[in-house]
């Protein structure tokens, strides 16, 4: 499990990066008319530089994705229910993705801006969630399908 755990931690880091980056020229698309901003100004101000708060960003970026790649290995505990196992890495998730939320300047620095910030991730979570299941749901509903006509003996 530890091995699992460091693989995919180690796995998200870079993706937590590109997607980081990626979120960055959306967002620049959208607000910045027509100007490339890699991250938030006050950012900028409190590293001293842009090049320090880039490579600041990147890397809590990267431990955002470690983080989720880590712990995803809970959905395999299938001697939990998905109510714990949904728990469990919500919380997980949470305690990463605040204090890199916080440090990036992503939210405002207010507990107003805190709570609007969690509001919106647990919105986000939920609609991820809920597509997840779905879509297990379906898969399952298939293989039982495919389990039900080989018993019946109409395979193929």
């Amino acid at each position: 499990m530890k091995k699992k755990i460091l693989l995919r931690g180690a796995l998200g880091f870079p993706l937590g990066i590109t997607i980081g980056y990626l979120i960055s020229i959306f967002v620049s698309l959208i607000w910045a008319r027509g100007y490339y901003v890699p991250c938030e100004p006050e950012l900028i101000a409190m590293m001293g530089n842009e090049i320090k708060a880039v490579i600041f960003q990147a890397a809590l970026c990267g431990i955002l994705g470690a983080g989720f790649g880590g712990s995803s290995v809970i959905w395999e505990a299938e001697e939990w229910s998905l109510v714990k196992q949904t728990g469990i890495y919500f919380l997980l998730v949470s305690i990463v993705m605040m204090p890199v939320a916080y440090f990036n300047y992503w939210m405002e620095h207010s507990i107003g801006g805190f709570l609007s910030y969690f509001g919106i991730f647990v919105f986000i979570f939920g609609i991820i969630w809920v597509i997840q299941f779905l879509i297990g749901r379906q898969t399952v509903k298939k293989m039982n399908d495919c389990l039900c006509q080989v018993k019946d003996g109409r395979d193929g």
